[in-house]
């Protein structure tokens, strides 16, 4: 369910994409090689607004840094996988992937996880990609569908099964908050980026034993 709701973002993704003139294969170039839906959209939304390359780069970097303490956090499941299978993992280390592997208290269970959500996320990523940039305008606006409700809950089921815990509860709690506090006073994108230092509150409530 949470790979075929990231597909039908990756619709609107798709379709906005066409609509700054980027084309089909640059639209799917990008869902191919960057394949980070929040760093895609945050460059699109730059370009769309007549904002420089060097911009949109900067936003996109911004949003994927969270990536690197994804990796810090799943570098243990993959210690003694081969190099090249590491460079595969490091493509799909995602916020999906992140929270379905965190989610499970068992390393292997945690590490199957881990590659079946990330390589199916990216499957549907880029069929959706695919769809939306070809159908293009044809689709029409992707909110009059709901699409764009697709993403955020596809979170919601990302963060349920943390929920269980403190440390999520904390994280979950004030996350929110800062989010909704900083949505009316800063840009599109940076409440998201500084929601993330929820994680250190949530930290304190973390036991030796216990994964984040």
């Amino acid at each position: 369910m949470l790979s075929l709701a990231v597909g039908v973002f990756g619709i609107s993704f798709g379709v906005l994409a066409g609509a700054t003139g980027l084309g089909v294969a640059k639209t799917c170039a990008m869902s191919l090689l960057v394949f980070t839906g929040g760093s895609q959209f945050a460059a699109v939304g730059v370009i769309q607004a007549g904002g420089s390359t060097g911009t949109a780069l900067g936003s996109a970097l911004l949003l994927a840094a969270r990536h690197t303490a994804y990796g810090v956090t799943l570098a243990p499941l993959l210690r003694d996988v081969p190099f090249a299978r590491r460079l595969l993992a490091a493509h799909v280390v995602l916020d999906e992937s992140t929270a379905m592997a965190t989610a499970q208290p068992d390393p292997a269970d945690a590490a199957g996880a881990f590659w079946l959500t990330g390589v199916a996320v990216f499957v549907f990523w880029n069929l959706g990609t695919l769809l939306g940039a070809v159908a293009g305008s044809s689709i029409g606006d992707p909110s009059s569908y709901g699409l764009d409700a697709a993403f955020p809950a596809g979170f919601i089921a990302l963060v349920a099964p943390h929920l269980r815990r403190r440390p999520g509860q904390v994280a979950a709690a004030v996350g929110a908050l800062l989010a909704l506090a900083l949505t009316p006073l800063t840009p599109p994108g940076v409440p998201i980026v500084v929601a993330a230092v929820a994680v250190l509150p949530a930290a304190l409530f973390t036991s030796p034993e216990e994964p984040g």
